[in-house]
């Protein structure tokens, strides 16, 4: 007989014990080996069993065998120590801490928003990359000592679970999670269900007149709390109850609803905590993609309710500390909704009328945030730009091919000053870094080398002997994994056990492995080791140097498209004579990638360029001696020096899509046959391939404090986090005097904007035929209508001359105002020619005041008409 419902019971500790409690439920122990070697030794067999989940084994551990170790004196030693690491961990000063002594604030925090968060295998609310950089933002924010909040929703199964079909087709099965059964504890309104006290409920209007009601768990990532909104109450009905069911689940209108309650309720949760715990509200709100955009329209409303300011008032308030990270290379990606929809749940047809959902706002306002090209669509990535004062792309490339893409917002200017930045990604080493790495790390440069990125050099001490070792080890790990995940995975296809002595001789533990898994969208090119079988049987096969090569990766549930492309790998992989050296893992999740980057000696990335934003799977690899095989996309495009790894040569320009797979998989082939193979089977007469080992030193020397998340996260706090606290500080003093002068500044530049023109420019050389450093005077006649002077920055732009007459490898110059007289204003501007060849000039005016982060910030410029 099957259960109607299953629940969690968690057992009951004896006292000496109950610190284990805290050390359970505070996922710091997902990174911390020495708290998960201490929960193995309660039962070794059944830690295995319960797959690591310290709150999963405190359920099924046999309570005599904790009354047993209530009384070891060893344990408990172990116990305390663990214990009063944690407390150390969780209270003693951290890399902020020393930054405010420097001037360095981020004021009372920052609410981090995500729509999927990847912390641990445990507690599965996440489906890929965005949701594992995510979780990686909050575990470096707490062992930097940042004070940070984590938003999102709290998704009842999570994202789907895979399997195979006999067939080799993608399966997905959907497993309830328990909360009570997962390291959460419920917000109450005395903090947490242990002091006692309600369970605090956010609620969110719907339309009909109904009212969403969701209650908030906590997750605490060692000194971070992540919120976790849950609609699944009894206080909603089955509809409403259903809106945190899955990640990227239902239709579009599903969709709305968990994006209106991950922004609005985010916002709501946020200030139900701060009160709750008696902390003060966050001064910055980081929008981590569009998905929570909402959140910008509900603190709009707030400000607008609560502190008498008027939408534009509140809106260049919210701006001033709202950063906006865009994870999206193509528009194709970002989340767009019917018009018709939002205008359904922010307030009904009639715009001008107060929004049903937000009261103080009206319907046109709000969508008008979210306008784009098409006018039936409401964007949210547009939404997200313009409420945030701050934005940025998650590499360098991805931040030029964000401004290009998000131009159109910025009209007037040219794409690169299109104001949107780049920090990009990193990856938490203690998640990600097999623990004999961190321990030869610690042990030659000490803590310091992943929580400041010092001391990285020192790895020159480690000799090649041991170097090597280390990858042969990690190496050998992966063989005993993937032999057991094959095994698994052909039972479950329907296979029986007499007939898989073969899955014995999966994989060798000496043999040249190359890693791929991912997320399986069709940019990825899952596939592109396919095109042509028979070389890559080749490489799989020969006698000498064989490659073996485990992939692994999910495509959405919709996505026939991607099931085909993981169809097509298992069936090259069941054949009989290569099942040996290529295995797909179906099931690909936190706890199988740390296997794949600890062993795998190649890590392969071929997405069409430039359609990968960041791409955190070969960082990872990077982090255990990985060398990187990649497409210079993301990431690679910038850290690739030649001794890390291998660039695979794109057909950049070639439109034929197929003719652009034939050519770049070749040039995969080739560098795998000229180069990869060779170089790892070139051994000395110790067995060591010299040339490879030096490279994957140098990958860890390198590589290794460039990709770590704890760099992100100082990136952030120092470009991004602590300019948007100054920001939102001036713009809020006295009772808001900055936001209410930026408005009225923004309304009377943009009326007036019109009447603004360049009405003569003059430009003399000295001497006549000039030379690099020759001086430059620029006169330039400016009406300005009704504005002023201290209005507007007046600039020279000057730069190469191209064939289309376009200006490139620009310089800027701010003019000086000198006279006004009846044709307007007089501003010169005394320069030396910066380059040689085919050099113009024009002038521009751009809008001034000292709250504006950037001169394109409010999208106006005027230049001369040609």
């Amino acid at each position: 007989m099957k259960a109607l419902r299953r629940f969690t019971v968690r057992a009951h500790l004896p006292h000496r014990l109950e610190a284990l409690g805290q050390l359970s439920t505070n996922l710091r122990w997902s990174w911390h080996p020495g708290t998960q070697e201490l929960f193995s030794l309660l039962d070794e067999e059944l830690w295995r069993r319960v797959k690591f989940d310290p709150v999963r084994m405190l359920g099924e551990v046999d309570p005599a065998r904790l009354d047993e170790l209530a009384t070891d004196d060893r344990f408990l030693a172990r116990l305390d120590a663990a214990a009063a690491d944690l407390d150390d961990y969780l209270t003693r000063p951290r890399w902020y801490q020393n930054q405010q002594r420097r001037g360095v604030s981020v004021g009372n925090g920052i609410a981090y928003f995500s729509m999927e968060f990847g912390v641990s295998a445990v507690l599965p609310n996440y489906s890929g990359g965005l949701g594992i950089l995510a979780g990686d933002h909050l575990k470096a924010a707490s062992d930097l000592g940042l004070p940070l909040i984590g938003v999102g929703l709290l998704y009842r199964s999570g994202y789907f679970r895979q399997s195979l079909t006999s067939d080799g087709w993608q399966a997905e099965h959907y497993p309830p999670h328990d909360p009570q059964g997962l390291p959460l504890r419920l917000l109450t309104e005395s903090g947490s269900k242990s002091n006692g006290g309600a369970p605090v409920l956010i609620h969110v209007a719907v339309p009909g007149g109904r009212v969403l009601r969701a209650q908030v768990w906590i997750a605490q990532v060692g000194r971070v709390p992540l919120l976790l909104i849950d609609s699944d109450i009894p206080e909603n009905d089955a509809e409403l109850r259903g809106v945190t069911d899955r990640l990227y689940g239902g239709d579009q209108d599903h969709r709305i609803k968990q994006e209106i309650l991950a922004g609005i309720g985010g916002v709501r949760a946020v200030r139900a905590y701060t009160h709750a715990h008696g902390l003060p509200d966050p001064d910055v709100f980081h929008m981590n993609e569009g998905h929570a955009g909402f959140l910008g329209i509900e603190r709009i409303r707030e400000l607008v309710t609560a502190d008498g300011l008027d939408f534009d008032e509140a809106l260049a308030s919210v701006r001033s500390g709202t950063v906006f990270t865009t994870h999206t290379p193509v528009p194709a990606g970002i989340d767009r909704f019917p018009l018709d929809l939002v205008r359904h749940y922010f307030g009904g047809e009639n715009g001008a009328n107060e929004s049903s959902l937000l009261p103080g706002l009206t319907t046109d306002r709000i969508v008008g945030l979210g306008r784009e090209s098409d006018p039936a669509v409401f964007n949210m990535a547009h939404m997200g730009l313009r409420l945030a004062q701050r934005a940025n792309g998650v590499s360098k490339l991805h931040g030029r091919v964000s401004r290009d893409m998000f131009r159109s917002l910025w009209p007037g200017f040219d794409a690169r000053e299109v104001p949107i930045g780049s920090v990009t990604n990193g990856v938490h080493a203690p998640t990600w870094a097999a623990p004999e790495w961190i321990d030869l790390a610690v042990r030659v440069a000490g803590p310091q080398l992943i929580e400041e990125a010092r001391g990285w050099e020192r790895l020159q001490d480690l000799s090649a002997h041991e170097l090597w070792a280390t990858r042969n080890l990690l190496r050998t790990k992966l063989v005993e994994e993937v032999r057991r995940r094959v095994r698994a995975s052909w039972l479950e296809r329907g296979a029986t056990a007499a007939e898989l002595n073969w899955t014995d001789e999966v994989f060798n533990g000496r043999v040249l492995t190359v890693g791929f898994a991912r997320r399986v969208p069709t940019y990825k090119r899952l596939t592109l080791m396919l095109r042509d079988p028979e070389r890559l049987r080749a490489l799989l096969l020969d006698e000498e140097r064989p490659v073996q090569l485990v992939v692994a990766g999910k495509s959405h549930p919709a996505d026939d498209g991607g099931k085909a492309l993981i169809q097509q790998i298992v069936r090259f992989a069941d054949a009989a004579d290569v099942r040996h050296r290529i295995v797909f893992l179906p099931d690909y999740d936190m706890l199988m990638a740390r296997y794949l980057y600890w062993g795998c000696d190649v890590w392969l990335n071929n997405p069409l360029r430039p359609l990968e934003a960041c791409g955190t799977s070969g960082m990872k690899s990077s982090l255990n001696g990985g060398l990187n095989l990649s497409i210079r996309d993301g990431w690679w495009d910038e850290m690739f020096d030649g001794e890390n790894g291998w660039a695979i040569p794109t057909a950049d320009g070639v439109a034929d899509e197929a003719r652009r797979d034939d050519l770049e998989a070749s040039a995969l082939y080739e560098l795998l046959e000229r180069n990869v193979v060779p170089r790892f089977y070139d051994r000395d007469d110790d067995g060591i391939p010299v040339h490879w080992v030096e490279m994957v030193r140098h990958t860890l020397q390198n590589l290794g404090p460039k990709v770590l998340a704890s760099r992100m996260v100082r990136d952030y706090t120092v470009q991004y986090y602590a300019p948007a606290v100054e920001s939102a500080r001036r713009v809020e003093a006295d009772h808001f005097a900055g936001a209410r002068e930026l408005a009225k500044f923004h309304q009377r530049v943009e009326a007036a904007w019109p009447s603004v023109s360049v009405r003569q420019v003059d430009g003399v050389c000295s001497p006549d035929t000039p030379e690099i450093g020759t001086k430059l005077v620029l006169r330039a006649s400016i009406r300005l209508g009704d504005l002023t002077v201290s209005d507007v920055t007046v600039q020279a732009v000057l730069g190469r001359v191209d064939e289309n007459d376009e200006l490139t490898d620009v310089v800027t110059v701010d003019m000086t105002h000198t006279e006004s007289n009846e044709s307007g204003e007089l501003f010169v501007a005394d320069t030396a020619l910066p380059l040689s060849g085919s050099v113009g000039y024009t002038v521009r005016v751009l809008p001034r005041n000292e709250l504006l982060v950037d001169p394109s910030e409010l999208g106006l410029v005027t230049v001369p008409n040609p």
